[in-house]
């Protein structure tokens, strides 16, 4: 029997509203989840820009919405208002030595990063991030034979040295297979006016390091030489690049003058894990840019070097991007947000401070191949830091963010 068009209407209009009061829980429920965690602040960085009267909600260790207050209706997420404060996404460090230096990773998260790349040392897949600080790696460095860091570090879980296009290969599969995400290359002849690597310095902190290491390793110290250390031919800086890009990782260079900056560019290594300490001439600076190389700062690090602002200037005149690191373990380089290396990214690197900011956030975990990671966009992992007042004002009080959450854990919470 055929159903009257008005019972099909009835019984269709029933079900929309049946199906209206199914959804609308649902929806409700985006901000009712147990566990949930509410942010209202005077205003927000989300990686991009600096937005003001925003709220943050966190379910499940994720962003879920960031919006206006207003937006947020009555919740049972649990509601922390931190009223004049300024919340971030945590920031990301790309230069790190933790564990060289036996670095709490619990005092770095404290101090406002959430996720460092840990490199030239043991090599593990990447690990934390719901609650611990989040850690990525290189494994050990690869180098010529008796090439920087061997001649001042030596070579377990710091080195390893390569003679051949066959051996480069194996190696990077190896490091990849265990966790790498990046591999790194030293193109490191030594000698220059500054670096605390530097041959010249032999007697100053790669000595103290050097003695630190091998009293921890039970081994000899070895002893810089004033002599130049060998370079990893092209050819074989070449093999490298290849077969990282074969499986999809980056290739980060430690250059601190032109030869290596010339092989660097000339293989196609993505990243260079310094602003180079000599001058580095403009041409070459131009190449590297158009291949769309980054350059992590480190220039706390490297501050006394002769090269390192006019680098850095030129870079940024060029229309390089940098990348924040500042090389946590390093003498006098505090373990976490580095303030300082901010503000020479102001001042030596010339670049904004919403770039300055980028850098150390969104723009880093893009170029991790982690978009989401160092923003504050809905799915993105709870990672946010938060200090009082305007940190754009005051870029020291970065150091000792209030609020910590790893995950959507909350690690430290002064509100």
């Amino acid at each position: 029997m055929k159903m009257p068009s008005s019972l099909i209407r009835r019984i269709k209009f029933c079900l929309f509203l049946a199906l209206a009061v199914f959804v609308t829980p649902l929806a409700v429920a985006q901000e009712t989840e147990p566990g949930s965690i509410l942010l209202h602040a005077a205003r927000v960085f989300d990686g991009n820009d600096i937005r003001t009267n925003i709220s943050v909600l966190v379910i499940n260790g994720q962003i879920a919405r960031i919006d206006t207050r207003e937006s947020f209706k009555s919740s049972n997420a649990k509601v922390i208002d931190l009223g004049d404060a300024t919340i971030l996404p945590g920031f990301i460090e790309l230069h790190a030595h933790l564990t060289f230096q036996n670095v709490p990773a619990s005092t770095v998260l404290k101090h406002g990063i959430t996720t460092i790349r840990d490199l030239g040392g043991p090599v593990h897949k990447p690990y934390g991030g719901d609650g611990s600080l989040r850690v990525l790696t290189s494994g050990p460095i690869i180098t010529a034979p008796g090439g920087y860091p061997i001649p001042s570090l030596g070579t377990t879980n710091i080195a390893t040295a390569v003679s051949t296009e066959e051996d480069a290969r194996a190696f990077v599969r190896d490091l990849i297979n265990k966790g790498a995400v990046v591999i790194k290359v030293a193109l490191e002849p030594g000698g220059e006016a500054g670096a605390p690597w530097s041959s010249s310095h032999g007697h100053g902190h790669h000595a103290q390091m050097n003695a630190e290491h091998a009293n921890a390793q039970h081994q000899p110290a070895h002893n810089d030489s004033r002599k130049a250390w060998p370079l990893l031919p092209g050819n074989i800086v070449k093999a490298i690049v290849d077969e990282a890009h074969k499986h999809d990782r980056k290739v980060t260079a430690h250059i601190a003058e032109a030869k290596g900056a010339q092989i660097a560019i000339s293989a196609g290594v993505d990243e260079w894990a310094h602003v180079p300490c000599d001058i580095i001439p403009e041409s070459l600076l131009k190449k590297a840019v158009a291949q769309k190389v980054k350059i992590v700062t480190t220039l706390d690090t490297l501050s006394k070097c002769s090269g390192v602002a006019h680098n850095a200037s030129t870079w940024t005149a060029l229309g390089g991007e940098f990348l924040y690191g500042a090389e946590i373990a390093h003498p006098d380089i505090p373990w976490g947000i580095d303030a300082q290396e901010l503000i020479y990214m102001l001042q030596m690197a010339r670049m904004g401070l919403i770039d300055v900011l980028r850098a150390a956030t969104a723009n880093a975990g893009q170029h991790l191949n982690l978009p989401l990671l160092g923003t504050l966009r809905p799915g993105a992992p709870a990672d946010i830091i938060a200090v009082k007042g305007d940190p754009t004002h005051a870029l020291k009080i970065l150091e000792y963010p209030d609020l910590v959450i790893s995950g959507g854990k909350i690690v430290v919470n002064n509100f």
